[in-house]
């Protein structure tokens, strides 16, 4: 597969009735990658939806960075991880990170995870779960209830070592995504710990990055998007034995 070698950073945005949140995430990301001296380039995965997101995006394909606009072939909608795993399979950057539309961690934070790649790490995530991570705008307590049970369940059967599985804030070199995304099978909330999980059984190695993240308000994870992800838990471990992923 070719890429543009002067590329060195491609974002993934997978949006989803994005119309209010989507304008202000790019005008920040896009203000925040032309002040970089590297080359980078910006992708929306319109995921089925009924809103202006995809005009949106399709309004700045020609700006200082492009905005490259992508949709699943039937135009409907496939879920979260199939929108990243879309964007990233078409990202020709040497390291690809993807984003939350509503901009909960900003662009910027990009920033404490390149060092980590200079030192040879293959897969660098936000985590809101450290020491030094900063949560302005947290979410209701039940939901961080819920979020931590889930983290020791995610820990326990299938990705051991990782405290924060779930901030949408991940970056892979580009031979790290060669190998995780082509073995992605789950399309909606579980994603995250699949990539993960692939990562982990190829000896990739993975850093854990303390971020500053908002709980934005218009979030899409319902109580039952907890019960979802804890049963595509057990699909993945099942993958994990029956070595699919290899």
């Amino acid at each position: 597969m070719m890429h543009d070698k002067d590329l060195r950073l491609s974002v993934v945005i997978p949006a989803y009735n994005e119309e209010l949140r989507l304008p202000a995430t790019l005008e920040q990301s896009i203000a925040y990658l032309r002040a970089q001296s590297y080359g980078s380039e910006i992708l929306v995965v319109d995921d089925g939806s009924a809103d202006r997101t995809a005009e949106i995006a399709r309004r700045r394909r020609s700006g200082p960075i492009p905005v490259r606009l992508l949709a699943h072939p039937d135009g409907l909608n496939h879920g979260k991880g199939a929108s990243v795993r879309l964007g990233m399979l078409a990202a020709d950057g040497a390291h690809l990170l993807f984003m939350d539309a509503d901009n909960s961690t900003t662009l910027g934070q990009v920033e404490r995870f390149w060092p980590y790649f200079d030192k040879g790490y293959d897969v660098v995530i936000g985590s809101r779960a450290l020491k030094g991570s900063v949560i302005p705008v947290r979410q209701a307590r039940c939901k961080e209830l819920a979020g931590r049970m889930g983290n020791w369940f995610i820990q326990t059967f299938a990705v051991p070592g990782i405290a924060d599985t779930q901030a949408g804030f991940k970056m892979f070199t580009r031979r790290a995504a060669d190998i995780i995304f082509p073995r992605q099978t789950l399309t909606r909330w579980g994603y995250d710990i699949e990539l993960l999980a692939i990562a982990q059984a190829h000896g990739c190695l993975i850093a854990e990055v303390p971020i500053t993240w908002n709980n934005a308000p218009g979030s899409k994870v319902s109580a039952g998007s907890y019960l979802e992800v804890l049963g595509e838990v057990w699909r993945i471990r099942r993958n994990l034995g029956a070595g699919l992923y290899r």
